[in-house]
């Protein structure tokens, strides 16, 4: 496959970019000493959003990764001129469709969902369009299943479709198997056609969902709307052993009177200074097939990667922003572009901790460089671009690698 690869080094000082579940610093042990990590999920929210907020002007990168999907499509259906009952009934159905109902917090589905502005349209289009008889057994099922068992209804299929119809004499409330099936069973065949056609072809993306064929969505409850990732990432990972420092610190009560001593809070956190090796990878042919972003001109797709690579370089996690800030640039970024094999990662040429009294950054690069000969020479993974920044300018580097987007 033809991709691209970015290698970078980054250092960035006092810090907590990334927290475990105890609010420290993640770490990881590569070459049997601890490293600093950032998680690649972390490092990407932050690109994403970059993305979206400061580089792109086109609309491309609009999708949104949330839990409270339904109002929006909810809202669209009513711009359809959908009455407000059956608009908010329907949208429910499309979230337990996708994600479940979440049985505890109303309008809220159980697991995060990648969704465009576009796509929002879509679905309230084909709630929309549904059969006025359909429309009625969503409603009603929405207003009879017992929300309170959504989490835990183990009732069979036959069961469930014994629910069905006592529900529909008013018997009893309907289970929420019953109602999942209910629901798949009028949703599945028209979310189908409206994202992937009548013959169930490969479809394009929506073209302000960039960032979700860049980063890929899971949709376990319906594949045909799930995306592959173009994107790669591995955890960032520091070039040396790195342990987590503690920072005692207390805060002063100005209105205390001048006659009491004492801080006003005294407390404690953790933090940590690093050299990062960072790593992403872009399956350049994949962007560009009809699952993704096909429908696509070739220009635009040269845009959508030129942000994409900016938003990586320039990008960092915003925890502690304000109390630590840890905003800087690479030092340095050396990108290819292969026409085939897959990406290759140098985190090898760190396996052994870099150690030096002169400071991590020069001989990570120095390491780096070695590392990408060592293998080049070795293997012959040979590259059709290699260029890396500061050696050129990042206009330069940016021209050079959408060159070969195809």
């Amino acid at each position: 496959m033809k991709h691209l690869e970015l290698h970078i080094i980054q250092s960035v000082p006092v810090a907590c970019l990334n927290r475990d579940d105890l609010n420290s610093p993640k770490t990881a042990v590569f070459g049997g000493v601890q490293r600093a990590r950032v998680s690649s999920q972390s490092w990407k929210r932050a690109i994403r959003e970059m993305a979206e907020n400061e580089i792109d002007k086109s609309g491309r990168f609009k999708g949104k990764r949330s839990r409270l999907f339904i109002e929006k499509i909810s809202l669209e259906l009513k711009k359809l001129g959908e009455v407000e009952e059956i608009a908010k009934a329907l949208s429910l159905c499309a979230g337990h469709y996708l994600a479940k109902l979440d049985p505890k917090q109303e309008g809220k589905v159980k697991t995060l969902v990648f969704l465009s502005p576009l796509e929002y349209e879509i679905f309230a289009k084909l709630l929309y369009s549904l059969e006025n008889a359909d429309k009625q057994k969503l409603v009603e099922a929405v207003s009879s299943v017992d929300t309170a068992k959504l989490a835990t209804d183990e009732s069979n299929d036959d069961e469930a479709e014994e629910e069905v119809e006592k529900s529909k004499k008013g018997d009893k409330k309907l289970s929420a198997k019953a109602f999942t099936k209910l629901v798949a069973k009028i949703l599945k065949s028209p979310v189908e056609k409206a994202f992937r056609g009548e013959k169930k072809e490969p479809k394009s993306l929506p073209k302000d969902a960039a960032d979700i064929a860049l980063f890929g969505r899971m949709v376990a409850n319906d594949h045909s709307l799930t995306v592959e990732a173009c994107s790669m990432f591995s955890h960032a990972l520091s070039t040396h052993k790195v342990d987590n420092e503690i920072d005692f610190f207390a805060a002063v009560d100005d209105l205390q009177p001048k006659e009491e001593s004492g801080a006003g809070m005294t407390s404690t956190l953790e933090f940590n200074s690093a050299t990062y090796y960072r790593f992403a990878a872009l399956n350049l042919d994949m962007l560009a097939d009809q699952d993704h972003l096909g429908s696509m001109t070739k220009e635009e797709r040269q845009d959508v990667v030129r942000t994409f690579i900016e938003a990586t370089i320039k990008a960092i996690p915003g925890a502690r922003k304000n109390t630590m800030n840890g905003n800087t640039l690479p030092v340095h970024v050396l990108g290819v572009v292969r026409e085939k094999g897959h990406p290759i990662q140098l985190v090898n040429a760190f396996e052994n901790p870099v150690r030096s009294a002169q400071g991590y950054a020069v001989k990570s690069v120095e390491l780096l460089k070695a590392e990408y000969a060592k293998l080049d020479g070795t293997w012959g993974i040979k590259a059709i671009f290699a260029e890396a920044i500061p050696d050129v300018g990042m206009v330069s580097f940016l021209k050079g690698v959408v060159d070969h987007v195809i």
